[in-house]
């Protein structure tokens, strides 16, 4: 750096300290202006400042130069006391790390601020790596509901993780976004048990939401053991799950679940029709074309649309089957 532009620095460091909080702030949209990686020390003291307008503008800056030597200072913002300004580090944060950062974050993790716990969970996300399984699971039994809610979606994001009996049990939390988040993670693992706990919480769990990520679940897993399951949750109270139940049981065709499938094409609810429509056309059975031809006849364009494209696909495997 040249001798005037030091010369500058000093001058709009001192300014951060002047006692008027609208000279530290003239001072630090001044660095933020300049963008500067000689300016990170300056911005680094200005995210300690007392008024949370300096502080936001310091992690804007930062966040821009985007320097790597930023990120501690930052990852000590997601302890601030202001929701905003925890939000505004861990979104640079998000932005700014990388693998090397990973030792760095696992530190952190061992903080006893659930705020900076329950961010550096989400910035583990993005870096994926299984090395970080170990301190992951560890918040896996942590009495905070958040905590627990963060861990078990963070697991869906780390690569080469097949089997985690530690993640099972955590469908049966007694809090309901644990169990929705579990739901969700579980159709990335292959646990022997898997299969079973997405169907008993799909068919016995109290939250909709939690029945419907299960059944969302199993739509990936396309395991024939969850069609029984499938087939009841056709009936669930809720349209989110019998929409997601048809879904499933088009990826596993089963004569088992014609019967409901063809009473879903008059569900009240224009989706659910419309997967039931398409569940129908995959089991490729000439008993359900009669269903389907009324289908045709349905007050929602895409549901009838769907019911023809059945039929025709039916009808095009049975020509194949003849020829």
């Amino acid at each position: 750096m040249s001798a005037s532009n030091n010369l500058e620095l000093n001058q709009w460091l001192e300014m951060l300290r002047s006692p008027d909080v609208n000279d530290r702030i003239v001072a630090v949209k001044t660095l933020q202006h300049l963008g500067d990686d000689e300016t990170i020390d300056a911005l680094i003291i200005a995210l300690k400042d007392e008024h949370i307008i300096v502080q936001k503008i310091a992690i804007s800056a930062l966040w821009e130069i985007a320097n790597p030597a930023a990120i501690p200072a930052l990852i000590e913002c997601l302890s601030s006391t202001d929701a905003d300004i925890r939000t505004e580090a861990a979104s640079a944060l998000n932005e700014l790390v990388t693998q090397d950062e990973l030792l760095l974050l696992l530190d952190k993790l061992q903080s006893n601020d659930v705020n900076i716990q329950l961010n550096i969970l989400v910035l583990l996300r993005k870096i994926h790596d299984i090395q970080s399984l170990p301190d992951i699971l560890s918040f896996l039994a942590s009495k905070n509901p958040e905590l627990r809610e963060a861990a078990i979606t963070t697991l869906r994001y780390i690569n080469q993780l097949e089997k985690c009996p530690q993640a099972l049990n955590l469908i049966f939390d007694e809090e309901a976004s644990v169990r929705r988040a579990a739901a969700l993670t579980l159709e990335h693992l292959q646990d022997a048990d898997v299969i079973t706990i997405l169907c008993q919480a799909l068919t016995n769990d109290s939250d909709w939401q939690v029945r419907r990520n299960a059944a969302k679940s199993l739509a990936i897993h396309a395991n024939n053991q969850a069609i029984s399951a499938l087939e009841i949750a056709l009936g669930d109270e809720h349209w989110q799950v019998r929409k997601s139940a048809a879904q499933a049981l088009q990826k596993i065709p089963d004569i088992q679940v014609m019967p409901r499938l063809i009473q879903a094409l008059t569900d009240e609810y224009a989706d659910v029709r419309k997967e039931a429509a398409i569940a129908l056309g995959n089991l490729a059975h000439p008993d359900v074309i009669n269903p389907l031809q009324q289908a045709l006849d349905d007050p929602d364009k895409e549901v009838s649309i769907q019911a023809q494209r059945a039929i025709q696909k039916i009808q095009t495997d049975k020509k194949v089957v003849l020829g």
